[in-house]
């Protein structure tokens, strides 16, 4: 599989004149062509800091970010402008982000077609309206919509110019769980048609249904986890409480340096509070100690 994503060691440092805020620290992801992926990770953890850089809405302090095989540091201004209008589609939590609340849902969706200059842009609009489920309400604007509708229109709009690479920034974050479950719907269907998607989540359900879900910790990536087989073809199934289901074997990311971080509760509960710890290879294992007591 050629790779979408392809980031090496981005750092970002946010500057103030009282301090430095360090949100990446050396973070290494590939993401490949067709995958649904999703990123967690708990608030200041660096998630949405790559998200914006991948949809080329900030720079790293050090490190190379690739897309399609594309250097988004190396872009002019002409081209970065060109790469959000085509190569990327942007989901935001906040939808008001994607809503032009004076024109109707098709004419939103439209929209951004004119910008590229799309032929056949109704036909594109009804089109994807059709895929989100909300032909019936093409002509309805914006305050005649449900936050959940609001949000489906979001998606038709991010897919308008047919990107190579959807994002979406906590896309359930201000639906109920109904209305969460018909939009992972929509992103699976259109990972199927074969749509490369990375979506960053708080959304434990929907954490929990993604084939591939990617933990950043500090700045950096700390574990995957991966779908069990056994759940891969039950994701619409009603009677499942995905909050609760244990549905991903979890694994922790060697970085090219050979480090590997080890959650904060698996070190409190072997009661390690410096920063010392025996590791020894016994039996094709690594096992992890408290240093001996002096």
């Amino acid at each position: 599989m050629e790779n979408m994503i392809q980031a090496d060691g981005l750092v970002k440092i946010y500057k103030t004149k009282e301090t430095e805020v360090l949100a990446l620290q050396g973070l290494d992801l590939t993401v490949e062509k067709g995958e649904l992926t999703a990123l967690i990770g708990n608030s200041g953890s660096g998630k949405t800091t790559f998200l914006n850089m991948i949809g080329g809405l900030d720079r790293p302090s050090a490190g190379k970010l690739f897309v399609d095989g594309r250097n988004l540091f190396t872009m002019s201004a002409h081209d970065l402008v060109l790469y959000k209008r085509d190569t990327v589609g942007f989901v935001w939590q906040n939808n008001a982000r994607n809503l032009l609340p004076h024109l109707t849902v098709l004419e939103n969706i439209m929209f951004p077609m004119q910008l590229a200059n799309s032929r056949h842009k109704r036909d594109r609009a009804l089109e994807l309206l059709d895929r989100v489920g909300l032909s019936a309400r093409k002509k309805s604007k914006m305050n005649m919509l449900s936050g959940g509708e609001q949000q489906r229109v979001a998606i038709a709009i991010a897919l308008a110019n047919s990107p190579k690479l959807l994002l979406a920034d906590e896309p359930t974050g201000n639906v109920d769980q109904k209305t969460a479950n018909t939009i992972f719907d929509i992103f699976t269907e259109l990972n199927k048609d074969g749509q490369t998607i990375l979506i960053v989540t708080h959304d434990t359900a929907l954490s929990k249904k993604v084939r591939r879900v990617v933990a950043i910790r500090d700045g950096k990536i700390s574990s995957e986890r991966i779908l069990r087989e056994s759940y891969a073809d039950r994701l619409k199934e009603a009677n499942i409480d995905w909050r609760l289901e244990d549905t991903q074997d979890e694994y922790a990311i060697l970085d090219k340096a050979g480090r590997v971080q080890i959650p904060k509760e698996i070190l409190k509960g072997m009661n390690i509070t410096g920063n010392k710890v025996r590791i020894e290879q016994a039996d094709g294992k690594v096992i992890i100690s408290k240093p001996a007591e002096k």
